[in-house]
């Protein structure tokens, strides 16, 4: 029978920089055991169901299948979330979005909308934080409400409501306090889209026409019909897209516009403030 340090040390060969982490996310699912009991039983012997489950799973992330698919779970801004292959995976700077959002001095109950919303990551992260907001996240996936809905239910979140909208179609005649949105950015001939996680992700909520620009565009000629006067719009982007995003954001009326950027130091989030007359 294998130690736990021994079947560690079996997936030391995985793809990507994080070999080591991956192997023990993929153990601890297999054992249904916490990182650190990993590391306090490390000679404990594991019986043969949980290795063949385990290198049922080394083998498939050497295929490059994301281990977040793998274990059906993503950390994001510390809450665990249900993904699979309807929904991207929640990333460490879409968190960079949340922040922003949080710094906005909005009314208590305010409206909030999250367009696109996949896993529901970023409108669970911001109901979270502030409960008297009225968080809606829309998506034109049914598929991917399904996973949004089951993640609100699993965090407590059921206030939180999850609506079938392609962008602003399902809104129409509605003004909100903030938009916010982690649309499809990636040009559709960029080689990254066949490399790593993102081979397996679904193809719709990555890839954008008119050179990954043309959803942030219509987010953005969009908005102002569907913001009260004042309200704010954030978009996360391609890191090479903040000039082309904050040019349409001047074009369609909004002030305070502002770029950040995420942990890497790439730009990343734009947004601005609608005109107020």
């Amino acid at each position: 029978m294998a130690t736990v340090r021994e079947l560690l040390r079996s997936g030391d060969d995985l793809p990507g920089d994080s070999a080591r982490r991956d192997a023990e996310i993929l153990l601890c699912h297999s054992l249904g055991q916490s990182r650190s009991w990993l590391y306090t039983w490390p000679e404990r012997e594991v019986t043969a169901p949980q290795v063949d489950h385990f290198q049922r799973l080394l083998a498939q992330r050497r295929d490059g299948r994301p281990v977040a698919y793998l274990v059906g779970q993503r950390e994001f801004w510390s809450l665990p979330l249900q993904v699979n292959h309807h929904t991207l995976i929640p990333r460490p700077e879409t968190e960079t979005l949340v922040s922003w959002a949080l710094e906005l001095a909005l009314p208590a109950e305010a409206l909030v909308v999250d367009l696109g919303t996949g896993s529901g990551a970023i409108a669970l992260a911001l109901a979270s934080e502030r409960p008297g907001w009225q968080v809606t996240g829309l998506d034109a996936s049914e598929d991917a409400l399904a996973v949004a809905r089951t993640n609100a239910a699993k965090l407590g979140l059921q206030r939180v409501v999850f609506a079938s909208s392609d962008w602003y179609r399902g809104v129409d005649g509605q003004r909100f306090h903030l938009l916010v949105a982690n649309p499809p950015y990636v040009d559709p001939i960029d080689p990254h889209l066949e490399q790593g996680d993102v081979r397996f992700e679904p193809r719709s909520a990555l890839v954008a026409g008119q050179a990954g620009l043309a959803d942030l565009a219509q987010l953005v000629s969009g908005a102002p019909a569907h913001l009260h006067a004042g309200g704010w719009l954030l978009l996360e982007h391609g890191f090479s897209q903040g000039e082309a995003v904050r040019a349409m954001l001047r074009q369609a009326g909004f002030e305070e516009i502002e770029t950040r950027s995420d942990l890497a130091g790439m730009e990343r989030i734009s947004g601005g403030r609608l005109h107020v007359e």
